[in-house]
Order: C-alpha cells, then structure tokens, then sequence
C-alpha cells in the first residue's frame, strides 16, 4: 500500500501538469459548443498558439508571459475564420474545423521550416515551484498541487473558476447558453446570436492558444509542429464533462492521470512487467470507453452544430 502511495505522489505534479492544457482547451471548447458552434478545430488552434509563442519568444526574446498572451490573440485572430464560416457561410461546422486543422498544421511547420531548417523551435520555459506558506505540506493536497508545480498551473485554475461564474451568473454567459439550446427563441428575445457566437469561437481560439503555447512553456520545451492529439482529447474531455466547467475539470484530470502513466511508467519498477503496448495504449482506451459509457447521457447544447438562418424558424 505504501509503494502505491509513492507512485501516486511520484506521478502527481506531472498529471496536473500534463491535464493543465487539456483543461483549458476544454473549456475554450465549451464556450464554443455552448454557443451554437461545434469547434473540432481545437487541435490546429493548438499547435497556432504553441507556434505563436515559440516564434515571438525565440525570435525575439520577449517573456514568457507575453509569448502566452500573443499565444492567444493569434489563435483567437485565426479562429475568426472556422467563426465565419459556421456563422456567415453556414458551412458544416465539423469541415470547417477539420479544416482549421490542416492549416494550422501546414502553415505552422512551413514557416518553422523556414526560420529553422528543422521544423523545431526551442524556447525556455518555466520553472517548477513549490508554493510558499507551507502549502506544499498539506497533507495530500499539498504533494499534488502545490508541489513542483508551475505558475501556468494556478493562472488556468484561476480562468476555469471565473469561467464557471461567467458561463453560470452573468448575463453573456446566459446569452451563450440560449444561442446553443435555442437560438431562435434568443433572436426573439432581441440577442444577437451571430455576434455571441463569433464572441464564443473566438473566446475558444484564445483559450485553445493558451493551452498549446502552456505545453510549449512547461514540459515541452520546444515547437515541433504537434500537440500529440491533445485537441482531440480536450474534445473528448468535453463530451466525457457533459459541457459543464467542473465535469470538464474532472474529466481533464483523469485523462492527464491515464496519459502520465503511458508516460513515466517506463521509469517506475512496478510496471515493468506490464507489457510496453499495454501502457502506450492505455490512455486511448480509457478514452473511448469512457465516451461509450457517457454518451448515452450526453447533455451537449440541442442547438450545437445547426447553422441559424435569421428570421427562420
């Protein structure tokens, strides 16, 4: 029971780690799907933000700080265009993101070709940290959250409980909701879904930019033109969190614990006899059998994916 015990708190820091930007990429989803608009682009949103960072940061020498808030004003800028074409064009939403990840994909690797001849962009990110005021020796909370523990942690904790204030107690995050579950009945009631739902796929580009330039800053360390699935696996978050911030939370956890055991359990002893395939594949499985199990219960906005036509009904 002992050695169990040392190998969750072994793995913990790197779990929070790890499920950080799955969370807020989740949660920039949420405001998306929340608003009428399924955005499976989150994963070319990513890999935009990641490269954003890495490029200002690298070419010239800005901080890290800044190098996340460009992160995100570019990938909100570059989401502008899955916006119009759900919401201006009435494209089918799930192409138009499928699209938004080709791009990113392609645009981001031929310019990080260009500026430097691999494709790769190094930067140096943040360090670890224990939190001070004896935090970090709270017994359990203390070894997995304020131990080892990166400032990008807490700035992402700090946007999930906001985002839980706005999308539940304010008047926007009222409007959000109604134009994802009946967009003619908020058209009628005077709100203007068109631009609530570009406010919300925009809102998802930045936050999805954060989380691929967070992984760039923490434990990547380098732009290499991939997120590894990530967006995709925020997408399942989302669905596994039945579109509610904290569900998001929950779900975003137990797939960062799922993947940092395919990750570190090639260093821990007690999985050596546990075949290699196994591991890799672990996090994968758990991931469609969760989204068998819950999407019978699904509770996704009625309105998500429909086009809205003014004046139709």
């Amino acid at each position: 029971m002992r050695e169990i015990w040392d190998i969750i708190l072994l793995m913990a820091p790197y779990a929070v780690a790890y499920s950080c930007p799955l969370m807020i990429t989740a949660l920039g989803g949420l405001y998306s799907e929340r608003s009428g608009v399924v955005n499976i682009g989150l994963e070319g949103l990513m890999v935009i933000g990641s490269f954003s960072a890495a490029f200002c940061i690298n070419m010239f020498g800005i901080s890290v700080w800044s190098g996340l808030l460009i992160a995100m004003l570019v990938s909100s800028a570059f989401s502008v265009l899955h916006a119009f074409a759900s919401i201006n064009l009435n494209a089918n939403q799930i192409i138009s993101g499928t699209a938004i990840n080709m791009i990113a994909g392609a645009v981001t690797v031929f310019f990080a070709r260009n500026i430097t001849g691999s494709g790769n962009i190094r930067v140096d990110g943040l360090r670890r940290f224990n939190l001070p005021l004896g935090l970090s020796e709270v017994p359990v909370l203390g070894p997995f959250f304020f131990t080892n523990t990166y400032a990008t942690t807490w700035l992402i904790f700090a946007m999930v409980a906001a985002s839980i204030f706005i999308i539940n107690k304010t008047s926007f995050g009222l409007r959000l909701r109604a134009c994802g579950e009946n967009p003619h009945a908020a058209d009628a009631a005077g709100i203007n879904v068109r631009r609530i739902r570009y406010a919300g796929v925009m809102i998802s580009g930045a936050l999805a930019g954060l989380g691929g330039a967070t992984i760039l800053v923490t434990y990547a360390g380098e732009f290499n033109g991939s997120v590894a699935g990530l967006g995709f696996l925020a997408l399942a978050s989302l669905i596994f969190g039945q579109w509610k911030p904290l569900g998001i939370v929950g779900a975003t956890l137990f797939f960062g614990a799922a993947t940092t055991i395919s990750n570190v359990s090639q260093i821990i002893p007690q999985f050596a006899a546990i075949p290699e395939i196994v591991i890799r594949v672990f996090p994968y499985v758990i991931t469609l059998l969760a989204l068998v199990m819950f999407s019978k219960s699904s509770s996704a906005p009625r309105a998500a994916g429909q086009p809205f036509d003014q004046g139709k009904r």
